[in-house]
């Protein structure tokens, strides 16, 4: 029998989920904020390892996670892929180059 730290066991699906997760290699890809962006994560770039199989959009879904202040531009951003603008269902490959766009205003 599997246990949490905490004496709670775990479930079929929980191991086979961590067996995968295992399994699967990782993929470092770099991420690029602009604007906006860059102002609510309060850096320029960072670099996220992600599962074979990501999407731009999953990307996105893990990128909120470690910086929820992006929340505040989620609906508006765009994303673009080694510097061309991509469908959120592209998928990402090792090395890839990610670019967090918010739109920009002025005048």
């Amino acid at each position: 029998c599997l246990f949490l730290m905490d004496g709670e066991s775990k479930t079929e699906k929980q191991v086979e989920d961590i067996e995968n997760e295992t399994r699967d290699p990782l993929l470092n890809i770099k991420v690029l904020f602009f604007a906006r962006a860059r102002d609510l994560s309060g850096t320029a770039e960072t670099d996220l390892s992600v599962r074979v199989g990501f999407t731009a959009h999953d990307c996105l879904v893990k990128l909120l996670t470690v910086f929820p202040r992006l929340e505040e531009i989620k609906n508006c951003i765009v994303v673009a892929l080694n510097q061309e603008y991509v469908r959120e269902s592209t998928t990402v490959k090792n090395g890839d180059e990610l670019a967090i766009i918010p739109p920009i205003s002025g005048g």
